[in-house]
């Protein structure tokens, strides 16, 4: 279907131009030529007719001079200006797909017994690829390139070419070649083999000096035309957002002139919902006052009000519309619009809903019953009221069952909340039942079921019981499987995001034949009621904690819907402290798998009314860079931070709150050294965090910046994991020279469900070097009165007549 379009495309246009004056794809290494008449299958020419043929299966190809690239951010789709006179219905994009983004943040790596390995990768829907460009850059260890062996590379079933492993000058070669445009359908599979495989296969106690690694900053760049589809609501997300898009998405959400905080809110609602649905992949919202998007869009307003030269349609009641953008049809505009802030909620609640008709342009929205969340009850989040199988949370597309001897782990991921807590001693059980296939070419002794969680190993699970009276009745040939383990985990190990990985390591006995090795009909087996039980977990920790919030949006999140959190903006909000909220919002979603349904968001402090309601009891969410100073030093007034000149400091403590923390154990605060680390940049992002100085036991988080520039980089450096496992304490501040650095000025206070005889044993527990001072002071008044006591009674005894005399 998408060769007819591509050539009805080009039957519009007039096949004799390009519909657009594309720039080539920029190349990171030389381009490499292949012999053109070797009996390769025919493939169509790429669109660029001065673009290398596709090289066919046997042809080796060269490797480049140049050194491999460093890893690039990743790139947004590019808009490619038109020629005077070309089809403006047809714009032409660019995207670029890394083989991170592809679900390999390792890359592809084959060795031992792993001589093959592939990736997918998709496209969107409403995208018609006329052009494709693979980089491939890899890793060859001395011993396999002296062995001259070269890698197959297959697409979707076709042959692309192969690569010689051991003609470059160092271990790491550089590969470039271009892919015929029809080639590249919606979902793509591009593997990887050794040649030489079979050989290295019998080398057993050398496979590990035989390795490739196809580095996680290959890529794949595509070149397409966008179609123009209906403007039909029952696409919804598309084409604002497309499940096949693996690259970053950007979405512009659009407002007017007069913006409205009700308005803001229902961008933070329809943001939420799309960060659930981008999953893995990222996704980032710019904002707009009385602009137009230049390419897909949602605009948000009141009936009447004009954006960007539309204005919206008059209504009544609440309304949703997808109309053509005037700068390209191709692109498309939806439009949220309401007359008051709960008319907007409900649209936006109701654009969630999806299941609308076919051919619906738009669509009158009636009211809604919004359903509101009780605390815990996200659902990407583990259920901690009872056992939970490992069946239950691995993926769809994941099997628990491993084939043959070389295979991937079984990796299972879940969520958690980041307040669990146990008490020192207690540990949370993990039952794994399993299964090794039984060949008399296995060596048991051996082979072992590997087990590691969030990157700690924990155990090697054996095919065969431990122990004297076992090996003696297996040796008789009785059954002496074991078939079942229980782990302890410990509390400490439990985070936000939680991945455990079971690897069956199958080791084949000495003389087993070459031909066992390939053999995939064995099968291992995780069966399916092996659970994780953290039931007897309590919610309890102490706060401010920024790891929390950047990991699973806590405590905002404890409520997953925002009923019990506000989000805060000045009463002057730039189009960066918008975007940011808006991409906050998208995380949480994400974390949790719920929509903001029932946030609020104010501009600035609210004095009185209905609004300063909200600000009591609840917890705060605050965006604002430096440039806010007003609202900046009313906000942080009574907290450990302090907003002057438009900059960030911390407060001086007082004698007072000296002694009360060294007398409560908080001896690690850093107050001075932060305070010193904010004065020396004058470029930053961040993040502090202090209680709430509206609500008792709520917390503020504010996100942050030294201008408008540093703090819309500030959720694209929680897309680095490095950035995101640093950030900790109450105050994180994150530089392009030294990254982030974490610290904790203020006091913290406990929060979560403990009863109060039980907060006593936690607070002896969480202060035993107080207590113990504490106990030793106390010992000393006691012992001097007691001896001032005894000293006198001595006396008194000792001389009687002194006693008659009083």
């Amino acid at each position: 279907m998408k060769r007819i379009l591509t050539l009805l495309l080009l039957l519009t246009t007039g096949a004799a131009a390009p519909l657009y004056a594309a720039d080539p794809l920029p190349a990171t290494g030389q381009r490499l030529d292949t012999a053109a008449d070797n009996g390769a299958p025919a493939f169509p020419a790429p669109a660029d007719s001065s673009a290398t043929p596709l090289p066919a299966q046997g042809d080796m190809l060269s490797p480049s001079d140049d050194e491999p690239p460093a890893s690039e951010p990743d790139q947004e789709p590019v808009n490619l200006a038109p020629l005077s006179g070309a089809n403006s219905l047809t714009p032409e994009v660019v995207n670029k797909i890394t083989l991170a983004q592809m679900g390999m943040p390792q890359g592809m790596i084959l060795r031992g017994g792993q001589l093959q390995s592939g990736v997918s990768f998709s496209v969107p829907s409403d995208v018609v690829i006329t052009h494709a460009q693979l980089s491939l850059n890899l890793r060859v260890s001395p011993a396999l390139a002296a062995r001259g062996a070269s890698l197959l590379l297959m697409m979707n079933g076709q042959p692309l070419g192969t690569v010689p492993l051991g003609s470059a000058q160092s271990n790491n070669a550089h590969f470039q070649l271009d892919i015929p445009g029809p080639m590249v359908v919606s979902n793509n599979n591009l593997s990887v083999t050794i040649n030489d495989g079979d050989a290295l296969l019998c080398l057993r106690d050398l496979t590990d000096k035989y390795q490739v690694t196809v580095l996680p900053d290959s890529s794949v760049e595509l070149a397409g035309q966008q179609l123009n589809i209906s403007a039909d609501l029952s696409h919804f997300p598309r084409p604002f957002f497309d499940s096949q898009q693996m690259a970053d998405t950007r979405l512009t959400f659009a407002f007017p002139a007069a913006i409205s905080p009700g308005q803001v809110n229902s961008a933070a609602l329809v943001a939420s919902w799309l960060g659930m649905q981008a999953g893995y992949r990222s996704i980032r919202f710019d904002a707009l006052t009385n602009s137009l998007p230049e390419h897909h869009g949602i605009l948000i307003g009141a009936p009447g009000q004009q954006i960007g030269g539309i204005t919206l349609p008059q209504t009544q009641g609440p309304m949703l519309q997808v109309v053509d953008n005037p700068a390209n049809p191709a692109w498309k505009l939806l439009l949220i619009v309401a007359r008051d802030d709960a008319g907007l909620r409900a649209a936006a609640w109701r654009l969630t809903r999806g299941q609308f008709p076919l051919q619906t342009g738009q669509v009158a929205v009636g009211p809604q019953a919004i359903p509101r969340s009780t605390p815990y009850d996200a659902p990407r989040w583990i259920d901690t009221t009872k056992p939970v199988r490992l069946a239950d949370l691995v993926r769809g597309d994941q099997s628990m069952t491993a084939a043959g001897i070389w295979h991937e782990p079984l990796n299972v991921s879940f969520r958690a909340a980041p307040d669990m807590f146990l008490w020192d001693g207690k540990t949370i059980p993990l039952q794994v039942n399993y299964r090794f296939p039984s060949e008399s070419w296995i060596d048991e002794e051996k082979s072992w079921l590997n087990i590691v969680f969030n990157g700690a190993f924990l155990r090697n699970l054996p095919v065969n019981k431990i122990g004297i009276l076992e090996k003696i009745w297996h040796k008789l040939g009785g059954d002496a499987r074991q078939e079942s383990a229980q782990i302890p985990l410990q509390p400490y190990m439990i985070y936000g995001d939680n991945q455990l990985s079971l690897y069956f390591n199958i080791v084949p006995k000495a003389d087993a034949p070459c031909s066992v090795l390939l053999n995939n009909n064995i099968k291992s087996q995780i069966k399916d009621d092996s659970w994780i039980d953290l039931s007897h977990t309590r919610h309890f920790t102490l706060l401010p904690n920024l790891s929390y919030f950047v990991g699973a949006a806590f405590p905002f999140s404890r409520l997953a819907d925002y009923s019990g959190a506000l989000m805060l903006l000045p009463p002057r909000p730039s189009l960066a402290e918008i975007s940011t909220l808006l991409d906050l919002a998208a995380r949480s979603g994400n974390a949790t798998g719920t929509v903001l349904a029932n946030s609020n968001v104010l501009f600035g402090i609210p004095e009185g009314g209905v609004n300063s309601l909200l600000v009591n009891d609840r917890d705060i969410l605050v965006v604002s860079s430096m440039a806010q100073q007003t609202f900046n030093q009313r906000m942080l007034a009574g907290s450990p931070f302090v907003s002057d000149n438009q900059s960030l400091g911390v407060r001086e403590i007082t004698l007072w709150q000296k002694l009360r923390r060294w007398a409560v154990g908080e001896w690690n605060v850093s107050t001075v050294d932060a305070d010193r680390y904010f004065s020396s940049n004058s470029d930053w992002r961040g993040f502090i965090s202090f209680a709430s100085p509206w609500g008792n036991g709520k917390t503020v988080v504010m996100a942050t910046g030294s201008d408008n520039e540093q703090l819309s980089r500030l959720t694209q450096d929680l897309d680095n994991i490095r950035i995101n496992a640093a950030i900790r304490g109450d105050a994180a501040i994150i530089t392009n020279e030294n990254g982030v650095r974490s610290f904790r000025v203020g006091p913290q206070y406990p929060s979560g469900q403990m009863p109060w005889y039980m907060m006593v044993v936690w607070y002896a527990n969480q202060h035993s070097a107080t207590l113990a001072i504490a106990a030793c002071l106390m010992c000393l008044v006691v012992g001097l009165g007691f001896y001032s006591y005894l000293r006198l009674r001595g006396r008194q005894r000792l001389e009687p007549e002194s006693k008659e005399k009083e």
